[in-house]
């Protein structure tokens, strides 16, 4: 079954075709991240022009990328939630109106739910129950993915998101935007343990919160500048990336051991750092479970994970008709 995915959620204009959920045959993204990098954040305006003039041109390189046309796809897949509505709405309106004159079901895909997908196309033998760490610009969560269209939510952030965290920090030292890989290279050149950076501590056994050690960056920064002092770049970055990743892998390796998981998987952006993969990979093989991590261009924000999570959702019976609207936020486990 071919799947036509879209993703516009929030800089990557994206389009691809997956077929039955694990085999890639194109995948398409123009991203805006140089234009908002001169912001040193997403500006959502900005981003939803740039899909707006994109997106046209994506659908049609998937499909020509693929060698199809769109009268030889059985369904077009999108991403309605969550994500920035502006971007969001883009995509889902695109879908829509394609689908609609193709003749082509529309199936709806939950983003987060599509990170998570994302390691099917790395690893095609991947099969649920498994635990997930979903890890992004905004978003953070355990997952117990029960089957393929069914989640269990174990911990959550309880306030900043990871990647959120990861670019504040970058804007305060004067690293680039997007903050995680230019923090994670700034980080190889430094002292994990220059800086004692505090570890937050939230209710809920698996819960995590970054706005406390965000801060303690923040301040650090601000008394060394008022003592004359100069912060060490690289260090800071080291004892950041550091921290937050052993923050992370603790966590989802508490939720494993806790729950007896043969499967330990990581999604998002934040699942690109190295640290990070390198602490659940050596944590998981003591538990003696299996390590399941995506390919670093499936981490991004991207179509193929839609796709491939789309037909998954097309089998479940999960479609939509075009009274679908885009949502800003939505619980991954929305049934």
């Amino acid at each position: 079954m071919l799947i036509l995915g879209f993703e516009s959620s929030c800089d990557e204009t994206a389009a691809a075709v997956v077929e039955d959920g694990r085999t890639l045959r194109s995948n398409v993204i123009a991203t805006s991240v140089a234009e908002q990098a001169l912001y040193g954040g997403v500006v959502p305006e900005i981003a939803s022009r740039r899909h707006a003039e994109s997106i046209s041109q994506v659908a049609d390189k998937a499909l020509a990328d693929a060698g199809l046309t769109i009268e030889q796809i059985d369904a077009v897949a999108v991403t309605f939630a969550p994500g920035l509505i502006g971007a969001v709405l883009v995509g889902v309106n695109f879908a829509k109106g394609l689908a609609y004159s193709a003749g082509k079901p529309l199936v709806p895909v939950h983003h987060l739910r599509g990170h998570i997908a994302a390691n099917y196309l790395t690893h095609p033998d991947l099969r649920p129950p498994f635990l997930c760490l979903v890890a992004s610009g905004g978003h953070s969560h355990i997952v117990m993915v029960e089957d393929w269209c069914r989640y269990r939510v174990l911990g959550r952030t309880v306030d900043d998101a990871a990647g959120e965290a990861f670019d504040k920090v970058a804007r305060t030292l004067g690293l680039p935007y997007p903050g995680g890989p230019s923090v994670s290279k700034a980080a190889r050149e430094g002292d994990p343990h220059a800086y004692k950076l505090p570890v937050p501590h939230v209710e809920g056994k698996y819960n995590v919160s970054f706005s406390g050690l965000k801060t303690a960056v923040v301040n650090e920064v601000h008394n060394a500048e008022q003592r004359g002092q100069a912060v060490r770049v690289n260090d800071m970055a080291a004892s950041f990336q550091e921290r937050i990743a052993q923050i992370l892998a603790k966590k989802l390796l508490a939720a494993a051991a806790d729950t007896g998981a043969k499967t330990v998987c990581l999604a998002g952006g934040v699942a690109a750092n190295g640290r990070l993969r390198q602490l659940v990979n050596d944590g998981a093989q003591k538990l003696g479970a299996r390590v399941v991590l995506p390919e670093l261009k499936f981490c991004g924000d991207n179509a193929a994970m839609i796709a491939a999570q789309g037909y998954y959702e097309y089998r479940d019976g999960n479609l939509a008709d075009l009274r679908l609207n885009g949502l800003p936020t939505l619980e991954i486990d929305y049934r």
